[in-house]
């Protein structure tokens, strides 16, 4: 036997219109009774491994000990492998595909312990067809991983060095600039670069930003509310990564920003503003 777990948290991109997370849930549930469920998020979208590895590398550091159950899987039925991997010394067990939809998760965790494919079929369901691994493999295994069931009796011990790093851009030093990218728009509309606060440390508090055709100038400021009116703000968000933000309303609508759109951010010669000026809509409060 190996280690019991009791709680199995969950970050898939099926959405809640349908029935898919129910019954995700059902199956767990049926064969681990005393698990507990956390819904991470099911909003990921759709076939987007970026934006779901990304979500849940933003998450692990604060997922509780146990099966972390993840799936954006547009290979689904291909001969992708799925795969359970443990993390920090047996705390935690990712179940997913082998997509690069862990790899980033695994990292941030301290890497990896066992893992292994999921090749044992008396953990699965039988199945009507080959679409929905996350009921028929990934489900089964995380309840069946909840009762203590070891690792190795889930199929093949692999080395995690042969399964399929995650995507994760790195910013780079250009003559114009240092270029990075929006890696995510929450659902407030700030815009999280892949740049963090000691990549501009010794910059002067307004930083010259470039994407697409535009050009702002933006304040590097402590919180939402430190961003004037209609100003473009540089915060540090939650997950410790600078973020382009306007005060309550959404940066990505006013400045045309999405997931994966380039951004070059540049010091202003000897901190003075360039006379750059952002839009302005004047809003009832």
């Amino acid at each position: 036997m190996g280690r019991r777990y009791d709680t199995v948290s969950m970050l898939t991109d099926y959405g809640l219109v349908d029935e898919f997370v129910g019954v995700v849930k059902a199956v767990i549930r049926d064969i681990a009774p005393h698990a507990h469920m956390i819904d991470l998020t099911h909003q990921v979208t759709p076939f987007d491994v970026r934006a779901g590895s990304l979500a849940l590398a933003r998450c692990i550091s604060y997922i509780p000990s146990g099966v972390i159950l993840a799936v954006v899987d547009p290979g689904v039925g291909t001969a992708r492998k799925a795969i359970a991997i443990e993390v920090a010394d047996g705390e935690g067990v990712l179940v997913g595909p082998d997509n690069g939809l862990l790899a980033p998760a695994v990292a941030m965790a301290g890497g990896s312990g066992r893992a292994v494919t999921l090749t044992n079929d008396e953990y699965h369901l039988q199945s009507h067809g080959a679409t929905f691994a996350g009921r028929d493999i990934f489900a089964p295994v995380a309840g069946h991983l909840c009762n203590g069931v070891d690792l190795a009796e889930f199929g093949e011990l692999v080395d995690a060095d042969e399964l399929l790093p995650g995507m994760v851009p790195l910013p780079r030093q250009e003559a114009e600039g240092l270029i990075g990218e929006v890696l995510w728009v929450d659902h407030f509309g700030n815009c999280q670069l892949n740049i963090g606060p000691e990549d501009i440390a010794d910059w002067a508090t307004q930083v010259h930003v470039s994407f697409g055709d535009s050009q702002r100038v933006a304040t590097r400021q402590h919180t939402f509310a430190d961003v004037g009116t209609g100003a473009v703000g540089l915060v540090v968000d939650s997950c410790g990564m600078l973020a382009l933000v306007l005060d309550q309303r959404s940066a990505a609508a006013e400045l045309g920003l999405g997931a994966g759109d380039q951004v070059t951010l540049a010091p202003l010669p000897d901190g003075q503003p360039i006379g750059l000026t952002t839009p302005v809509t004047m809003r009832a409060r």
